[in-house]
């Protein structure tokens, strides 16, 4: 039974008509007649799907290609069939072939996945060949499933990019073919473990069902005994269900063919030989093999319905091998249900066989956790790639937010953003290269070097084009013509135009719906600067000097010797120019180990004070080692003890008793439980200022860090430097950075989703089954988006990280967070090198940089403090660099006023020219705080300052589909009955509210 979409999602035009002048997608989407490039019958989606028998086993034959966007290959290499000595493939090829398999036999069916593939192949296409995909396609022949861009990872990927993934390819296959593109099934076959906030991103987008093929061999085992390899997954504790409920089913062979039954070009198996009159006849082995194949199946799932994926990776080159032997199986096994056999089997697709699972009319088991941590076998946890490639994870995080950026000075500046004073910019190409770099193999760190290079020289292209976006839009915003500079190496304090100039105004724009106070630290060359706000008001400022660490890393890559550090105030979507001027020029060639009173910064060696602190938090240090003791919050009081430091894990070579099984950039497996410290003291520089106070420590050749503590922050950072990682001893180190605490955390611990809701750990557990742990470090690793913390009755100390890594809790009080790895074995799944990483710059080993963000609260006002810093951290303010002009305007904000404090200005992007795509989100959960978790409204008439609303309506997650007309199976647990989805009526036309965790898409009809 069908059922409605939740909350109220009726359009608020004059009518559904009217609106669909605004876009072309969303006239098929609403309903409208929409026959794309000729007329066709449309039977597609459930309707075309053929009959099964009632009474039989009915097997569903499922033909796919599993097409990785970029693995051992790069995109490009892969679409065109380039280095095939690396691996054959060639999806041009594929996609050729299937189309003229299917159109030869309209019994035949075929599924595909990758719309970042078929996007390309589709552009290619004359307009013949058009026509006939698109018949295809609406009679149900060639079906899209999942339909991103890619298939994306779930263990490193943050929900605000898998979501922009998702709707790019949604919308391209709506444009192209209408509600017959609009994928009904979500397809993760081959990630590595799966995460509950992607099966709750997969529901609100309007999927009856999601299938995957990897989970723990443990919980494979368990789930088969209790029939419970479908099931339905609640993947939410804040949304109402079934909001968030998903139809899951675990496909039986991974997703390759049962053993015995490939017939690609690839596989060795033997075609159907159907000539009586030929010795090798083998019709007679290959039915009664396949009728035992299926009978063997049936006995692990619980309805008269089972799936064979029929395909694999890159295969169907040549469909004509294929499906000239399941045209053959399929005649030949039903010919024996005259004798007696109960056996169907058909040409299908997993929408059809989730339809007939849903008019099995069962209950399902319900799961509430996720599947992670994945393990193949017993020393076997996929739980490196949570940390593998650092440097890549880090850039497609920063990229992710300058792609929000330039969405929306896309939006607040026009048609000028596009093509303006500075040329002609888009957002497309990041939005493009952003998508890709989600794919399971991408940000995860699981491909070759070469392809992973090839995804960060993707991202640096859309960096290009996203900058005279937001030239053209910064200058129309603010009547600037100045030339404008970005440098994207602060990071190692690298900017030579801060560095030459004696004078230059710097431009904070703040992709946040709510105003900020962040922190500026430019590369000077001077000793004392003027720093004035947007109303000329003089700003406290400081000039410190820059740490040696920094000037190692550097690596001639830029001359500055200090630092000009200075809060700056944004408004919500908006920005801030501050105007910065050398009032003399004193330049130092070293630190010294004195005080300075030119610049007002104290620096001493190894000495006292031995804590830094600002009106928020106190940081101890002890002075026999320079580790950090404690940390206290100076407003509520409360005080902990904690030790910080770095340490690594031998990594396994494959050379042990127990198994053979090496790390490498997917299986994390150190040689023993013990952990090796890079040093036990820190040699310490202690720097004092109004504005900045540091601690920086180092911890031997290739490990430094600063504690650092900002004026106006209520937040402890830690940036550390970890490289080269040495491997002279010829052993693989997975280094780590642990926390232990007087936390009395119990062994438990909480770990985010995709950087959304947040899931508890427990040592040693799986809230499904009984776990035999068998890798007592490995085997208690998750992936950590953005937060993590410990608590116990008073205190909670929790971690925002600024980039997806793998931690965990193994002692009491105690966090631990993977910061890099460096590895000299593969580890056997198919990328066949090592996890060492070097560059031209790094060429004797890489080196990583980040940070780490700690905060201290009472647990019911945690979430007050670390939602809004994760969100800070994602979506940083973007800082710009022009010489001062005087007539410029200094400050802007695209909102009348900021959202309220619980909502999240999640998307903001230019759909069409008079259209805009806009995401609220309620970024707390239930319960989760006293005052934040209560539903919030916004009026969308009175949202921004520069943008007439002239109507809108609803859209489900993914934007492509209204979400009066979103109807999704219904489905019925087994443990409670179905609960009623409750809806929430809006409090006026125009205002939106928002519950905990809620996530509402709207297209808005605006004028500029």
């Amino acid at each position: 039974m069908a059922r409605g979409g939740s909350g109220s999602g009726g359009a608020h035009l004059a009518s559904a008509a009217a609106f669909c002048a605004v876009s072309f997608l969303f006239c098929a989407v609403s309903g409208f007649p929409l026959d794309p490039g000729g007329k066709h019958e449309a039977k597609c989606g459930y309707g075309s799907c053929h009959v099964t028998k009632p009474g039989f086993l009915n097997v569903h034959l499922v033909p796919h290609t599993h097409d990785d966007v970029g693995w051992l290959k790069t995109v490009d290499q892969y679409f065109y069939g380039d280095r095939n000595d690396i691996q054959h493939a060639g999806v041009q090829y594929i996609l050729d072939s299937v189309v003229e398999q299917l159109l030869k036999n309209p019994e035949r069916r075929f599924i595909y996945v990758e719309t970042a593939f078929f996007y390309r192949w589709w552009r290619r296409q004359d307009e013949a060949m058009r026509r006939n995909v698109r018949a295809l396609v609406h009679q149900g022949r060639l079906e899209f499933v999942n339909g991103g861009w890619c298939m994306s990872d779930e263990a490193a990927t943050h929900y605000s990019a898998v979501i922009d993934q998702m709707t790019l390819g949604l919308r391209f296959l709506n444009e192209t073919f209408g509600a017959c593109g609009r994928p009904r099934v979500a397809w993760h076959i081959d990630p590595f473990g799966h995460a509950r906030e992607h099966a709750s991103m997969f529901a609100q987008m309007g999927y009856d069902g999601f299938f995957f093929g990897r989970l723990d061999y443990q919980d494979r085992a368990k789930r088969q005994r209790s029939l419970d390899q479908e099931l339905l997954w609640r993947a939410s504790e804040s949304l109402t269900p079934p909001m968030a409920d998903l139809f899951t089913g675990i496909l039986p062979n991974g997703y390759n063919p049962p053993e015995g039954f490939c017939w690609d070009q690839s596989c060795d198996d033997a075609p159907i030989r159907d000539d009586p009159e030929l010795e090798d006849y083998n019709v007679d082995d290959v039915v009664q093999r396949f009728l035992d194949t299926a009978h063997e199946q049936a006995k692990l799932y619980k309805t008269s319905h089972i799936i064979m994926t029929m395909g694999s990776d890159f295969q169907y080159e040549n469909a004509n091998l294929w499906y000239k032997n399941l045209d053959k199986l399929i005649t030949y096994v039903n010919e024996q249900q005259k004798n007696g056999s109960n056996v169907h089997v058909l040409y299908s697709t997993p929408s059809c066989y989730v339809q007939e699972l849903h008019r099995a009319n069962q209950s399902w088991a319900l799961k509430t956790d996720d599947f992670f941590p994945y393990a193949d076998d017993a020393h076997d946890f996929w739980t490196g790639y949570f940390t593998s490639r650092p440097a890549l994870k880090r850039y497609e995080r920063i990229s992710n937010g300058l792609l929000q950026t330039c969405n929306q000075l896309e939006v607040l500046g026009g048609a000028t953003s596009r093509n303006g004073p500075f040329g002609k910019g888009d957002s497309l190409t990041m939005r493009k290269s952003l998508a890709v770099a989600q794919h399971h193999d991408a940000v995860s760190g699981t491909s070759k070097q070469h392809v992973a290079n090839d995804y960060a020289r993707r991202l640096a292209s859309g960096w290009n084009t996203c900058q005279v976006v937001v030239s053209n839009s910064l200058s129309a915003l603010s009547g600037s013509t100045a030339p404008r500079v970005y440098c994207d190496s602060l990071n190692i304090s690298v900017c030579p135009f801060t560095e030459a100039s004696r004078q230059f105004t710097v431009t904070v724009f703040n992709p946040l719906g709510r105003p900020v106070l962040w922190p500026v630290r430019l590369p000077v060359n001077g000793t004392r600067y003027s720093v004035s706000d947007p109303d000329g008001t003089s700003v406290e400022n400081q000039v410190v000097p820059v740490s040696h660490s920094t000037r190692d890393v550097r690596r001639g890559r830029g001359f500055a010797v200090n630092e000009l550090v200075f809060e700056v105030q944004a408004p919500p979507l908006g920005f801030s120019s501050y105007t910065v001027s050398q009032i003399q020029d004193q330049i130092q060639d070293q630190i010294q180990d004195k005080t300075r009173p030119e610049t007002g910064a104290k620096t001493r060696l190894n000495q006292g004070p031995w804590q830094i602190e600002n009106k928020f938090l106190r940081a101890s240090f002890d002075p026999d080692t320079g580790l950090l003791s404690g940390l206290m919050n100076l407003e509520t009081k409360q005080r902990i003890d904690l030790t910080q430091n770095f340490f690594w894990y031998n990594a396994s070579d494959g050379c042990n008793s127990d198994s053979d099984q090496p790390s490498g950039a997917y299986i994390f497996r150190p040689n023993s439980s013990h952990t090796f410290v890079i040093s036990e003291t820190a040699k310490t520089e202690v720097l004092q200022t109004s504005v900045v106070q540091e601690v920086r420590q180092w911890f031997g050749q290739w490990a430094s860090q600063v504690v650092r503590l900002y004026a106006s922050s209520r937040a402890l950072e830690l940036e550390w430097t970890i490289g080269p990682v040495p491997i002279d001893d010829d052993l693989g180190k997975e280094v780590i950075t642990r926390i232990d605490t007087s936390i009395r955390s119990g062994g438990v611990f909480y770990t985010d989703s995709n950087g959304r809701e947040l899931l508890r750990r427990r040592k040693d557990y799986r809230p499904t089954w009984n776990l035999k742990q068998s890798e007592p470090i490995a085997g208690n690793y998750y992936p950590i988006n953005s937060r993590a913390f410990i608590r116990d009755e008073e205190q909670q100390l929790t971690v925002v990280t600024d980039r997806s890594q793998g931690g965990s809790s193994l002692q009491n009080g105690s966090l631990e967070i993977m910061l890099h790895r460096r590895l000299l074995y593969d580890d056997v799944r198919g990328v066949a090198e090592p996890l060492n990483e070097t560059s031209d710059v790094f060429p004797e080993g890489l080196v990583v940089r980040g940070r780490l963000l700690l905060t201290l609260d009472p647990p019911k006002s945690a979430a007050d403090r670390h939602r809004p810093l994760g969100q800070e951290t994602v979506l940083q303010p973007l800082l710009s660099f022009t010489k001062p002009e005087a007539d410029a305007k200094l400050t802007f904000s695209g909102l009348q006023a900021a959202l309220p404090p619980a909502v999240h200005l999640l998307t903001l992007s230019q759909w069409d020219s008079d259209s805009v795509l806009l995401r609220l989100e309620h970024q707390f959960q239930s319960r989760e705080s006293d005052v934040s978790s209560e539903p919030a409204t916004v009026d969308l008439q009175k949202l921004f300052s520069t943008l007439e609303v002239l109507g809108f309506s609803e859209l489900n997650l993914s934007a492509n589909q209204w979400k009066k007309d979103m109807k999704r199976f219904d489905w019925t647990p087994k443990t409670e009955e179905t609960l009623e989805q409750k809806n929430f009526p809006d409090a006026s036309v125009w205002e939106v509210t928002l519950r905990p965790m809620e996530i509402r898409t709207f297209l808005l009809r605006v004028r500029l």
